[in-house]
């Protein structure tokens, strides 16, 4: 039995974690690479290298700066060097960037650390931004736990099945307007096959907290499991959270991709284009790659909503938004940036310059009802949008949850604990071990975050 004191020191570990969040972080000698911070005309922005992202940064020099005066100094790395980055920028507020690329999964933890501004105040004045078009689930994954606004979309995803509507056809099989994961696996076998090479569907199975585990844990979701209870019991060790994982194994095992331990995004995105498989269920942002100009399957797509079992919906909820760090010293021009960044007006800029596929969507209601738009992304944006709309980070399974997140569970320490529970579920995927086995170590791992956080 533990002592008070035991109590204690571990929660104050659990609040050193939340200070570190992503990273260890260099403990205040950090100055920031280039030393001074951004002043005058001019702000200093921070932005993972997407191509969405690069886009934008190719734009803004002859239409924001050209129209406002204010210059844009961007620094832009590749996805793990640029949250190395800004946590530590933003945790020492060191103030050298004005603004980052965040999700849904950082914000709320930096809001709650006080390192981001508030942007409530800045929607309130600038209408013509029109906060009330931001889909209300991206509204509420970048609002703090004091109910404050502190990030605003670039662009948003879901998730949902994406099928080979031709291979069915020939096959005289039809794909249920919105299926159950059990309808999905028979859909799966009778696929498998059907074309030379072709498996049934592909399924993540590669390693890391933002590859497996995020479809994975929607699945647990569904099936009625969840990481913890609301009282910080871990419950991976659950009848729901092992019929879940052990479907999910079972299914990628009998009838998904080759390699299938070390397939993410890309290696599916590239199994689908190129035939190699009948069905994906991943990230609604694919569906724009799968339908370009040049990609060998485009009109050969069918889209549905995520697979379901126990709940109404199941797809995740991520974007990158941008977020203003407290100690800006240029907050006002900041928010300038990223009300255009984030505006009606920049879309159109992009479907006009770069074509409408390229819209950063997800974010707005009126993007769905542009009608350029909509011509060019029929065959997937009405799902893409209901997917977002229906989705619940703050309720998505069927018990109520101590923190907010779908594919994730939002607190600092998830980055560490999903990333060995996914190198467990990844091995038992390669057959390397037993889902039970799997289990029963994540639950170890996840047990050690319940000490810190229970009673909270």
């Amino acid at each position: 039995m533990r002592t008070q004191s035991r109590r204690r020191s571990r929660r104050l570990l659990a609040a050193a974690a939340a200070g570190t969040l992503l990273t260890p972080l260099l403990s205040g000698c950090w100055a920031g690479a280039g030393g001074s911070g951004s002043g005058g005309d001019s702000i200093n922005v921070l932005m993972v290298n997407n191509p969405q992202m690069v886009e934008l940064q190719k734009l803004t020099a002859a239409h924001f700066t050209k129209k406002t005066g204010i210059k844009v100094n961007f620094t832009v790395l590749p996805e793990n060097d640029v949250r190395d980055k800004i946590s530590q920028d933003f945790a020492n507020q060191a103030g050298q960037y004005d603004v980052a690329t965040l999700s849904n999964y950082e914000i709320p933890i930096y809001a709650k650390n006080g390192w981001l501004r508030e942007l409530g105040p800045y929607t309130q004045k600038d209408r013509a931004f029109d906060q009330d078009d931001i889909l209300p689930p991206m509204r509420e994954s970048l609002t703090g736990e004091n109910g404050k606004l502190y990030g605003q979309p670039f662009y948003g995803e879901s998730s949902f099945l994406m099928y080979r509507k031709d291979v069915f056809d020939k096959a005289g099989l039809s794909m249920p307007k919105k299926p159950t994961w059990q309808q999905v696996a028979d859909l799966a076998a009778k696929v498998d096959g059907a074309e030379k090479g072709m498996k049934g569907i592909c399924l993540r199975g590669l390693p890391g907290w933002g590859e497996v585990m995020a479809p994975l844990t929607t699945v647990v979701n569904t099936f009625g499991g969840t990481w913890f209870d609301k009282d910080w019991k871990a419950r991976l060790d659950s009848p729901e959270f092992e019929k879940a994982t052990r479907f999910y194994v079972d299914l990628v095992r009998k009838h998904g991709e080759s390699g299938a331990a070390q397939s993410g995004y890309a290696e599916c995105l590239n199994n689908l284009t190129q035939g190699k498989t009948a069905m994906w269920y991943d990230a609604t942002a694919a569906a724009g790659s799968l339908e370009a100009a040049k990609s060998p399957v485009k009109g050969k797509i069918g889209y549905v909503p995520a697979p379901v079992e126990k709940t109404e919906s199941s797809g995740w909820l991520y974007t990158w938004a941008w977020g203003l760090q407290k100690s800006s010293r240029n907050p006002d021009k900041a928010w300038k940036f990223i009300s255009w960044a984030s505006s009606k007006e920049y879309e159109e800029l992009v479907g006009e310059k770069i074509g409408w596929s390229n819209v950063p969507a997800g974010k707005r209601a009126s993007t769905y009802e542009n009608p350029k738009y909509r011509e060019e992304a029929a065959a997937f944006q009405g799902v893409m949008r209901a997917a977002i709309a229906d989705a619940r980070p703050r309720d998505p399974g069927v018990q109520p949850r101590p923190a907010p997140g779908i594919q994730f569970v939002g607190i600092p320490e998830f980055t560490d604990l999903g990333t060995r529970v996914s190198q467990e579920i990844s091995a038992a995927i390669a057959g390397r071990q037993s889902v039970e086995s799997a289990l029963d170590k994540s639950q170890d791992l996840a047990e050690k975050i319940s000490e810190e956080y229970e009673g909270r």
